[in-house]
């Protein structure tokens, strides 16, 4: 089975309120857009955003330049539902973001805490980071969070990376300055503890 197919077979499965790593509202991923954000034009863009609430709130709070990518159609539809007819002022991309033809030096805030630690092969971090620098505009922005070392094996049934700063900064590699760090306890929908790391990490010498 294939990424897209796995994802659209998870949300064909589990209601989108049900899955792992559902939450009402990222608080963490919401405060640091909030503070990175020049302006509410600020472009942002939501990597594997899917059925995600952060959307929600990025319209609510008046950000005027919102995209949420997903290798899956069905969580970007449920989303879409979700907002009803608000739903027209967001860019949505069905992709993946590997290999997804992105505008360069597009956006100014990129998220991401649905797909990064999938990548468990070196060469596919590497085009992530690759992908992040050449989108992202003169001092743009990362807001990346992964499970932490503490977190779990898996998830969704895919084998998944964890980090500490170090090491996620290792993998990201040269070009990024980290301006904040923090962890977070994550409550699943079924009641179990999934501790993440949470980083902001700005593109250097810019």
């Amino acid at each position: 089975m294939d990424g897209r197919s796995h994802w659209e077979d998870i949300y064909g499965s589990k209601s989108a309120t049900s899955v792992s790593w559902y939450r009402p509202h990222l608080e963490v991923s919401l405060a640091m857009i909030r503070h990175a954000a020049q302006s509410k034009q600020s472009a942002i863009l939501d990597i594997g955003g899917g059925a995600s609430t952060l959307v929600d709130d990025l319209v609510k709070d008046g950000f005027q330049d919102v995209s949420v990518l997903d290798i899956a159609a069905g969580p970007l539809d449920v989303s879409r539902q979700r907002l009803g007819g608000t739903s027209k002022q967001v860019k949505w991309i069905v992709a993946n973001f590997l290999s997804a033809e992105l505008q360069a030096k597009r956006y100014d805030i990129c998220h991401d805490r649905a797909f990064f630690h999938f990548l468990n092969f070196a060469e596919e971090r590497a085009e992530y980071v690759r992908q992040v620098k050449r989108i992202l505009r003169p001092g743009g922005v990362l807001v990346l969070a992964t499970f932490a070392l503490n977190g779990p094996e898996r998830c969704s049934r895919l084998e998944v990376s964890r980090y500490d700063e170090a090491s996620l900064l290792k993998e990201i590699g040269r070009g990024f300055d980290l301006v904040e760090s923090r962890y977070e306890t994550h409550g699943t929908p079924s009641g179990h503890a999934q501790p993440f790391l949470y980083c902001v990490l700005k593109l250097a010498g810019l």
